[in-house]
């Protein structure tokens, strides 16, 4: 294997598309030659290797005022013509309509296309136009790679014999960060602000903890995914004239500076494919309190107990319990951020690296075979 695409939508400020740099980044570090094929590209979007060439497959402005159906089939349609000209040795597909589309351009072009699932399956992949499109196109796939056992058993059984779980690798960025020596008084989270995070959970949960300790503050980092999350948010401040303690910070390039300053790190997500966040508070070795949400992502990296504390989705009084219980022993956190930095040994962006190119090598020879 030396030539490597990605397919996916954008390289926008989201979890694939964190993932998907980080690889083609490594791979191109490595001497591949890496391609990353996208239907458009977005304002803010995650920087890639100069060596790795970006092809623009997505519809053209002659296209915009065609049909729906006309412009699934013209996606596909670009996407297998980018396939035939750059003739990659395999092809990767991130997320949802990536995956269908995929499979769809790769038909008869000799190329072996890997799927990846990249959220939880339910509500996402069980619609009957879903269940149709999986049932057809999912058995062609050469390969997916999952995050989750729990994900890999919803597509049973069309994805379990050729199928690999891989967690998502670290940016290198925060590993081996500097660690303040006086933490601030506050409890941080950073994700996008969009509905599934459940952000609000945790202002609530926040404000619980908040009446117990009123000098501590909390921060949410993150962008604004236009979805009405932050004016919920911004609503549910003003109504608990909590200005003063409770702050939406936006976007930060240099969230590996601000994250540590804080005591606490808390995540409050319904669902999600598999925390980026998270992962990364860990490996800067913040003690952290997360929802075990499915499809079972942070129970994948959390111990309860060991190396942080895990919740039932949606439960702001849990939430805030942990949270006041690492405030108040700091021995506890202390252990806590110890073990959680040691996700690093599992999640390192070159042992992750070596997992894709040794999945992908081996789709490859069996492709060939």
């Amino acid at each position: 294997m030396k030539k490597i695409a990605f397919h996916l939508n954008c390289l926008g400020q989201g979890g694939a598309e964190r993932v998907v740099s980080n690889l083609a980044n490594s791979f191109a570090a490595q001497g591949y030659e890496v391609y990353i094929a996208t239907e458009w590209q977005e304002d803010n979007e995650y920087p890639i290797d100069s060596r790795i060439t970006r092809v623009h497959v997505g519809l053209r402005p002659e296209d915009e005022k065609k049909s729906r159906v006309s412009k699934f089939f013209l996606r596909v349609r670009y996407l297998r013509e980018f396939m035939k000209e750059y003739k990659p040795d395999i092809l990767v597909a991130f997320a949802h309509r990536a995956n269908y589309r995929a499979l769809m351009a790769g038909r008869g072009t000799d190329i072996p296309v890997v799927i990846s699932i990249r959220i939880n399956p339910v509500g996402n992949y069980d619609a009957l136009s879903d269940k149709i499109q999986i049932k057809w196109l999912f058995p062609k796939a050469a390969g997916c790679v999952f995050q989750t056992e729990e994900q890999r058993a919803f597509f049973k059984p069309y994805l379990q014999d050729n199928s690999r779980i891989i967690i998502n690798p670290l940016n290198p960025k925060f590993l081996n960060v500097t660690v303040p020596r006086e933490k601030e008084k506050a409890v941080v989270n950073h994700a996008r602000l969009v509905d599934f995070k459940n952000h609000p959970m945790l202002v609530d949960a926040f404000l619980t903890v908040h009446e117990k300790h009123p000098d501590y503050v909390l921060r949410i980092y993150g962008p604004d995914s236009g979805d009405g999350t932050k004016e919920i948010l911004e609503k549910k401040i003003a109504e608990n004239h909590a200005e003063d303690y409770i702050f939406l910070m936006g976007s930060c390039n240099n969230i590996e500076s601000e994250i540590p300053k804080a005591e606490v790190y808390a995540y409050s997500s319904d669902y999600e494919g598999f925390p980026n966040s998270l992962l990364e508070a860990m490996a800067m070795g913040m003690p952290v309190v997360s929802t075990d949400c499915p499809p079972g992502g942070p129970a994948m990296i959390i111990r309860d107990g060991e190396n942080g504390f895990l919740v039932p989705v949606g439960d702001k009084d849990a939430l805030a319990d942990r949270i006041i219980r690492l405030i108040e022993d700091k021995e506890l956190a202390a252990s806590f951020s110890k073990e959680a930095a040691k996700v690093s040994e599992i999640a390192g962006p070159d042992i992750i690296f070596e997992k894709w190119r040794d999945y992908l090598t081996e789709v490859e020879n069996n492709a060939g075979k």
